[in-house]
């Protein structure tokens, strides 16, 4: 019976096996198939690949489940648990003695719609695991602890199991999610339920050295490190990696000595690699390491991998936040880009907005799904025109993580301060045969990224966001709940949707008795009867009651309508006022001639 993996590694380095899915693909000649069914489909397969790599010199092989969730495989919870088993009884089998198992989990996409849905799915997979009695739980391939500590913990409150966390960085030494790979060591540190940390895939071995060499480890802490083997070439349809087992050893001869616990090879690296790597580096115990203390001292230098203090010191103050905090009544509005190239007409409405004394203008992104201008270069567009503060809507609905990162450096760096980070609403259904929404992220998870982001890179003047509040959709509570949620995750206000109801205006004001932020209410001077009814019954979560709607009649001319409009709007400031931070008002039309008729102290 072999010892315990933490037994093994008081006395050994660990070395693992390599790639399985790019391995799968070269085997069968199928570079689309996913490897994870053929642990019911073709269990010879993988058992070949299993034993290949012990027979390499393997201590610890990975299960081949890194898709294994019925996201990424379209499956259900059934043949998901029945094909993790059938993969942990392949490994183990495999094994037999010679080497550890360890359950392999990689990260499964949640998106607005599936909200909380892959914390529960990671928890249900760590089930499997314990029951299959595999020696660790690897999270491998992540992109920030935020799953991973949740169901760490979770495994940790049932078992004493091994868990290792690796992380897949770009060759500048950031995650996807923005993550600097100091951040990581730190975060690593603070962390009891995982016992190693390190990184995995994204890069290859030389990228991997850069980082690594700079690199302040986590105390008390396992490092592992699992590069690729290169960059894949496309050839005649299939991803293909160079065979440059001897260049991968060099660089994993260099890293290993920077104190490495484990290593092994993510993808393009085969049997032949670890082969290598056992010849070359073997089981010795690493040296000691520079590790931090506590997690939580900054690293020096310059490079962005280094760049690890983690603390936002703004130097500069944020002229939108010094409004909230004068106790000043904020006045923003919210104008529609145009769908064309013609941007004269909404220059002048943004003049005009900006003469009457609105302290902010926002712009929505692309609002129902239909394309308009972006968002943050309208917003440039119209404070390099007239000087005005602005606020960029950033939807989650278009951009992936590359893009989104793009996009809030170019705001940025052009001067940017303040966003309003929503989810976004879905694709109209008539549109989805052509188009697609992305949703790489909920509100809360990209405002925990542009939390990252001021973090790593913003720290001195960092961008100060908002999330949208809707008062009457839903309980009170999980509304509190989940507002609670987007302040810990760096929200610093929140602009509601238009409120009409009275018992829209009893619930604010106990939100805002409740919850410590800043509160702009949604104002919205309906314009016409045919206007009131259509908001009334085509927007969800907007409560027009049928007294306001009675306030209209068809015949109305369209300066009778704006004018009830108006009186209404001012009714409810007054309602209001006392216990708002101030207003944002969503003008139909973009009809900014409504703001004369409307008195913003009107008490």
């Amino acid at each position: 019976m072999m010892e315990s993996l933490r037994e093994y590694l008081k006395g050994h380095r660990l070395i693992t096996d390599g790639a399985m899915g790019t391995y799968y693909s070269e085997i069968t000649n199928n570079p689309e198939a996913f490897a994870e069914f053929a642990n019911i489909e073709r269990p010879d397969i993988i058992e070949r690949i299993h034993n290949e790599y012990i027979d390499a010199g393997a201590k610890l092989i990975r299960t081949n489940t890194f898709a294994a969730n019925t996201q990424m495989l379209g499956i259900g919870r059934d043949e998901l648990k029945k094909l993790i088993e059938d993969a942990c009884r392949i490994a183990q089998r495999c094994a037999d003695g010679r080497a550890y198992v360890a359950g392999d989990i990689g990260p499964i996409k949640e998106n607005a719609e599936s909200e909380g849905s892959a914390v529960e799915e990671y928890k249900m997979i760590c089930d499997i695991f314990l029951d299959m009695k595999v020696d660790a739980i690897r999270f491998e391939t992540f992109a920030d602890f935020d799953d991973i500590k949740e169901v760490a913990e979770y495994v940790r409150s049932k078992s004493d199991m091994f868990i290792m966390a690796d992380f897949c960085l770009n060759k500048n030494g950031f995650t996807a999610g923005g993550i600097s790979a100091a951040r990581i060591m730190q975060q690593a540190g603070q962390m009891d339920c995982i016992d190693s940390c390190g990184f995995n895939c994204g890069i290859g071995s030389g990228h991997m050295n850069n980082i690594m060499q700079k690199l302040t480890f986590a105390k008390d802490k396992y490092m592992s490190c699992l590069p690729n083997a290169g960059y894949p070439e496309q050839m005649n349809n299939r991803m293909v990696f160079m065979n440059n087992a001897s260049y991968f050893c060099d660089n994993m001869q260099k890293i290993s000595a920077y104190g490495m616990n484990i290593i092994g090879g993510c993808c393009g690296t085969k049997p032949a690699y670890i082969r290598e790597l056992c010849r070359r580096i073997g089981d010795a115990v690493p040296a000691g390491r520079t590790e931090t203390s506590d997690g939580n001292e900054p690293v020096n230098g310059n490079n962005p991998a280094e760049a690890a203090d983690i603390r936002v010191n703004e130097k500069r103050p944020n002229e939108f936040m010094q409004l909230f905090k004068s106790g000043h009544k904020v006045v923003a509005v919210e104008l529609d880009p145009p769908y064309d190239a013609k941007y004269d007409r909404l220059i002048e409405q943004a003049q005009y907005l900006k003469s009457r004394g609105v302290d902010i203008l926002t712009f929505a992104d692309s609002p129902m799904g239909r394309s308009r201008v972006d968002s943050v270069l309208m917003s440039l567009k119209v404070t390099q025109e007239t000087g005005m503060m602005v606020m960029p809507h950033v939807c989650c609905r278009d951009k992936n993580v590359i893009a989104m990162r793009s996009t809030l450096l170019g705001a940025y760096i052009n001067g940017i301060r303040q966003l309003l980070l929503v989810t976004g609403d879905p694709v109209p259904s008539v549109s989805r045969v052509s188009t697609t929404g992305v949703f790489d992220y909920n509100s809360i998870r990209l405002m925990n990224f542009v939390k990252e982001m001021n973090q790593e890179h913003f720290a001195d003047e960092p961008l100060y966001y908002g999330g949208a509040l809707n008062v009457t959709l839903g309980r009170i509570d999980r509304i509190m709940e989940r507002m609670q949620k987007k302040i810990d995750n760096g929200a610093s206000y929140f602009m509601t949707q238009p409120v009409f109801s009275k018992e829209g205006i009893e619930r604010l004001a106990m939100i805002k008795e409740k919850m410590d932020t800043k509160i702009l209410c949604g104002i919205m001077p309906l314009v016409s009867y045919r206007n009131a009814n259509f908001i009334k019954n085509e927007f969800i979560g907007i409560d027009v009651p049928d007294e306001i709607v009675a306030r209209y009649s068809p015949d109305m001319s369209k300066e009778e309508g704006e004018a009830v409009g108006a009186q209404i709007a001012n009714e409810l400031i007054g309602q209001m006022y006392d216990y708002v931070d101030g207003f944002y008002f969503m003008l139909p039309f973009n009809r900014v001639s409504l703001m004369d008729k409307i008195n913003i102290n009107n008490r």
